[in-house]
């Protein structure tokens, strides 16, 4: 089981989109994620894991995938996520 301190203070926690916006995926505290699609609001949900520099995802209807951060870029499920900053 993931140290909880450390899930809620990760550094790669916040939104990661897609270069038009499209996918929208939020990485929450807690070890939890929220995507959106488009106008898709929550498109897909569940639990993520991180190790070093990979990340696991168990979606809530047990879909899986990886992905893997690299240079404050995410890469996931053939898509190219940039870390959203404020403006």
């Amino acid at each position: 089981m993931p140290d909880t301190a450390a899930v809620n203070n990760h550094p790669y926690l916040g939104m990661w989109v897609t270069r038009d916006g499209h996918i929208r995926q939020e990485l929450l505290p807690g070890g939890r994620y929220d995507e959106a699609r488009g106008t898709t609001k929550s498109a897909y949900t569940g639990r993520y894991t991180i190790s070093g520099h990979h990340i696991d995802y168990v979606d809530d209807t047990g879909f899986t995938a990886d992905g893997e951060f690299r240079d404050d870029v995410l890469y996931h499920g053939g898509y190219i996520f940039y870390r959203e900053t404020s403006k």
